[in-house]
């Protein structure tokens, strides 16, 4: 969610991969399309490849720009052979998140460098034969250009600037195969469920989208971060001007199994949460209970105090869960609130994407397999999305949510299979 990112802290273990820049990967490839019948475009499972163009090297305040080159060295980045073995999975898109401030704070000269590498990127997934959803997807834990100062509001301070940029986008992704490129010219915005500011926010920046470019497919969300409580309170007559669009939205309920361990979580709960099952009904709360104790027990950072209260609420929240007990059932009931949503509208469920899901792994320390559960949960949501026709892009290809092993860059063959995937030979 904007403002919490899950993404701001997985930072660990990252390889060494150089952005690919245009000269090593070659003129841009003419790549034959592969459209489906609705649009013309062909966006059905996909990967969401952060942080290829996310964590960034800003300097520190008052500074308001960033080293060079500005994405960190350790990143890690997909190659092109990794590309091509997703594609041999039976993903067939990738969706690219963005970051905006390395663009925005650049000179002319340096901006375009970036925009070539950004070029080169989408050309190596189109190589591989991979269609792609650019997503301009400000960080929140950057202290200058992040998403209050740029798309809080139209009077933002920097709103103007990212406008321009998003028209920029749209305007260089013209060169590509038609039905095989989009753009998404926000993430997870933090406006209120049908928040007329949001409103005005996202139409300024398809009004910048379409100045450039007539026929790029352009992918909308509501607000409240990209819930489904934030796409069933938007209404989408007044975007039909804009067309073509793909509809979004984000999963990751309950996000008590979700982001167990989630270190940028506000709530005190998460930090020592761990061992929480999916479906409830494969494990219990007691078992629970204890692995949150020992992990707390480990803990010298906070105090005994803190502990404690953090422990009442974490029993508080753990019975409501497993009292529950949480199983397809609670995915569907979630998902089948955006099938309504398209039904009421005459939105066809192929244009209604679920642009993230996934869950974070848990500390093999206090968990004897816990990727089971993982992939249980992951099969669950990608199972429910496919039952209403939704097409999906899985958070994440790397780090602690991911599918390839940071490092390695070894496929996950649980979640690979969780995802209904093949392994490549």
């Amino acid at each position: 969610m904007t403002g919490w990112s899950r993404r701001r802290l997985l930072k660990a273990a990252l390889s060494t991969a150089a952005v690919p820049t245009a000269t090593m990967l070659g003129s841009l490839p003419a790549v034959s399309p592969a459209f489906s019948a609705n649009g013309g475009w062909r966006f059905h499972r996909g990967v969401n490849a952060w942080p290829w163009f996310s964590l960034t090297r800003e300097f520190p305040a008052p500074r308001t720009d960033y080293d060079w080159p500005p994405f960190q060295s350790d990143r890690p980045v997909p190659t092109l052979e990794d590309l091509r073995r997703l594609r041999s999975t039976g993903l067939d898109f990738i969706r690219l998140p963005v970051d905006p401030g390395p663009f925005l704070a650049a000179d002319a000269a340096t901006r375009g460098q970036l925009l070539d590498m950004l070029d080169a990127a989408v050309a190596a997934a189109l190589d591989a034969d991979l269609a792609i959803i650019v997503n301009v997807q400000a960080n929140a834990a950057t202290h200058y250009w992040n998403p209050d100062r740029m798309i809080s509001s139209t009077a933002a301070p920097a709103f103007d600037l990212y406008c321009g940029l998003v028209g920029e986008l749209a305007g260089r992704l013209e060169r590509f195969t038609s039905g095989m490129v989009a753009l998404e010219p926000v993430n997870e915005p933090s406006q209120a469920c049908g928040s007329e500011v949001w409103s005005q926010v996202q139409a300024a920046l398809l009004t910048a989208a379409r100045r450039s470019n007539a026929t790029l497919p352009l992918v909308v969300t509501g607000g409240c971060g990209s819930m489904v409580s934030g796409l069933a309170a938007l209404d989408p007559a007044p975007l039909s001007r804009f067309a073509p669009i793909l509809f979004t939205f984000h999963f990751y309920e309950p996000y008590l199994f979700s982001h167990q361990g989630a270190p940028w979580m506000h709530e005190p709960v998460y930090r020592s949460l761990n061992n929480v099952p999916w479906p409830a009904s494969a494990g219990s709360l007691d078992a629970t209970l204890a692995s949150v104790r020992a992990r707390m027990a480990e803990d010298t950072e906070i105090s005994k105090a803190t502990k404690k209260a953090a422990y009442a609420e974490t029993e508080r929240v753990l019975k409501v869960y497993f009292d529950a007990q949480p199983d397809r059932w609670f995915v569907d009931k979630y998902i089948r609130q955006v099938r309504d949503w398209g039904d009421a509208h005459g939105i066809a469920p192929e244009r209604i994407m679920l642009g993230e899901f996934g869950a974070l792994r848990t500390d093999a320390r206090y968990v004897a397999a816990p990727n089971p559960d993982r992939a249980r949960y992951i099969a669950d949501v990608r199972q429910s999305a496919e039952a209403s026709g939704f097409p999906w892009a899985f958070w994440n290809l790397f780090d602690g949510m991911g599918m390839m092993d940071d490092t390695t860059h070894a496929l996950d063959p649980a979640i690979v299979d969780a995802l209904g995937l093949e392994m490549p030979e």
